[in-house]
């Protein structure tokens, strides 16, 4: 039998460094449903950057999934993100719930891309 820890609002895990295998590490740990959805975008980024002559599409792609890492890090964080985007989903565009709502989602994801963009 397995038993989840108690959380205390911190941090799951240290911050994974912007490395493809840090960050299947890392969400590998905090959201482990996610792994098939980074393999496949990461095998479609490759691609776009073999083909474009570019590596601007693994800077984005590692960006990416270390924000979506540094959300689920927070599990007080990412259950915010995910309530706001329910929200954001039912609710009708003229309802100041639905506004309030992509407010949350644009705060949670600019900070969390404020943190692994400077950290």
């Amino acid at each position: 039998m397995t038993t989840q820890p108690v959380h205390d609002g911190g941090a799951l895990i240290p911050r994974p460094e912007k490395t493809f295998p840090a960050l299947r590490a890392a969400l590998a740990q905090v959201a482990p449903s996610r792994l098939p959805e980074m393999t496949s975008e990461r095998d479609t980024v490759f691609t776009m950057a073999t083909q474009s002559n570019s590596f601007g599409p693994i800077a984005m792609f590692q960006l990416k999934w270390a924000t979506v890492i540094e959300i689920e890090r927070f599990p007080d964080v990412a259950r915010r993100l995910r309530a706001a985007e329910r929200a954001a989903q039912v609710l009708d565009k003229e309802d100041p719930k639905w506004q309030a709502a992509m407010d949350e989602i644009r705060e949670i994801m600019q900070a969390a891309r404020a943190k692994v963009a400077n950290g």
